[in-house]
């Protein structure tokens, strides 16, 4: 198995999106790459902690590859937007792509770049290895499984 961690801003919809994908094996929500050791949903929100909503991905490699996941990533994210996706604004809603491992850095950025030929406008997604991540609240895992109705900006059907 492969893990990767996406921000795509609220972090509701991306684990959901995900949770569908053929070949994804588990998602957690949480936060990630900020300065706060282990942050609660509210200081994350008050935009001092540094940290990005996100989503880890385990993924089965021999199922879906790395690349197959990131043209599912740029799919349901504006990737030009600075600190906003949909209607959420703040800097814990910014894109990025965090990995773990460093020899899936080429294959993303080639990715990236692959998907920059779409804009005119650059690409602002963060590319940075993972170096922290922290499980957000019970009350956010599976959240869209948990309240069908819920808030999502990403079109899931």
């Amino acid at each position: 198995m492969k893990t990767i961690c996406f921000a795509g801003g609220c972090f509701w919809g991306v684990e959901e999106f995900f949770s569908r994908v053929r070949g994804v094996v588990s998602t957690k929500v949480g936060y990630a790459n900020g300065h706060k050791d282990n942050p609660t949903y509210e200081e994350v929100c008050r935009n001092n902690t540094g940290h990005a909503e996100a989503c880890l991905v385990e993924y089965d490699p021999e199922l879906i590859t790395l690349p197959e996941l990131l043209r599912k990533f740029w799919s349901i994210i504006d990737p030009t937007l600075v600190d906003q996706q949909g209607p959420d604004i703040g800097n814990q809603y910014r894109t990025g792509i965090y990995y773990l491992d460093e020899a899936d850095l080429p294959t993303i950025i080639a990715s990236r770049d692959e998907e920059q030929k779409r804009y005119e406008k650059p690409i602002v997604t963060e590319i940075e290895p993972l170096r922290c991540f922290w499980d957000a609240e019970e009350y956010h895992q599976k959240y869209l499984k948990k309240n069908p109705g819920g808030y999502c900006h990403i079109k899931l059907n």
